[in-house]
């Protein structure tokens, strides 16, 4: 015991090692301090005789250049803020790798910031603020208020999947209400008369497109026999949902429309084990996102898939860009998502 505590006690009096800075890089490798910092600059330039050299000198001391003070001198973090809710829809965890990939080749580190619930996002943005980010991602809607913070403090903001209608802002969006309006005619057009729409979360400006969306067009349809209930775009509230369905519409409903497919697997395990009903023979289910679990053979969801590697792309190099340029006017662009027909659904097109 004796010798373990002095052992710690000559390695607390032992000299910490001086870290190595670039200048002691420099002087290793026969370059000049402006020559180390190309090396370790992405997309600077530098030959590959040279870099090989400072690169080796860096090995050897030890050294690797400091982001933080990088930082400072340059007046950026090369952090941006990506902020989603917990309660959302799986195909986030696709959003997420498409994002960080792209952030990182430009050399661009990602915060990541969850909330409960979009509503949450009050208690956020100081947070954000806080860790001086050069630019924020959000799937969650600011409103003009917190806007206003986040702009005055000199950071763009790029709203993922959202947008505000009645005010300019930079956005990238799936065109909710045309996906929806694709769904329900293919729906009607292949007979089905009664009508079912699973809602997400009452804070969610996505779900409202979406359930908007089908309502509009089962209007312009003359089609009035439609029920909707709430879900919360998970699993369990999909069967629980269907099951409120059976109960308020007394019998089984043609359709079922569900504002995400994890919302819609859910419907289509409480129809088939519960009820005992064949999808889509006795009934019609359909979702939206085009998740990875939608193409199992188990489920084969008709679907609309949002196009997530193009809006991902258009994101990060809108928001590069207004980072470089903070001059630049705001946009606004809209994807339209793939349609899917799978076997979850009769559909008009589903022969053709």
């Amino acid at each position: 015991m004796a010798n373990h505590v002095k052992l710690a006690k000559g390695n607390a009096d032992r000299p910490a090692r001086k870290r190595a800075t670039s200048y002691d890089v420099a002087e290793l490798a026969g370059v000049s301090q402006s020559a180390v910092s190309r090396v370790f600059q992405a997309g600077a330039s530098a030959s590959k005789d040279m870099r090989d050299r400072v690169l080796s000198a860096a090995n050897k001391l030890g050294y690797r250049p400091n982001a933080i003070a990088r930082g400072l001198i340059t007046q950026r973090s090369n952090m941006v803020a990506v902020v989603i809710s917990r309660q959302t829809n799986l195909y986030y965890p696709e959003v997420l790798v498409q994002l960080t990939q792209r952030f990182s080749e430009h050399g661009i580190r990602v915060l990541l910031f969850t909330l409960e619930h979009e509503r949450d996002i009050d208690g956020v943005i100081e947070q954000v603020l806080q860790y001086q980010v050069d630019g924020v991602i959000t799937a969650a809607i600011l409103n003009d208020a917190q806007l206003d913070t986040v702009e005055n403090a000199g950071i763009p903001v790029i709203f993922y999947n959202r947008t505000l209608p009645e005010r300019l802002v930079n956005s990238v969006r799936c065109d909710q209400e045309e996906g929806e309006r694709w769904l329900v005619s293919q729906l009607a057009a292949a007979g089905h008369k009664r009508f079912a729409i699973v809602s997400g979360p009452d804070d969610s400006s996505v779900s409202m497109e979406r359930t908007q969306g089908a309502l509009q067009k089962l209007r312009e349809l003359s089609i009035a026999d439609v029920l909707i209930v709430s879900g919360d775009y998970g699993y369990a509230s999909g069967r629980a949902a269907f099951s409120e369905i059976m109960q308020r519409m007394g019998g089984v409903p043609d359709a079922v429309i569900a504002a995400n497919d994890v919302m819609a697997i859910g419907c289509v395990d409480e129809a088939r084990e519960t009820n005992y009903l064949r999808v889509p023979e006795d009934v019609s289910i359909v979702g939206f996102d085009g998740v990875g679990p939608a193409r199992y053979a188990a489920y084969d969801l008709s679907t609309v898939r949002q196009p997530v590697g193009r809006m991902s792309e258009a994101a990060v190099s809108m928001l590069i860009e207004r980072i470089e340029s903070p001059g630049l006017s705001p946009e606004k662009r809209v994807f339209s998502g793939d349609r899917i027909i799978g076997g979850s659904a009769l559909l008009a097109d589903s022969n053709s």
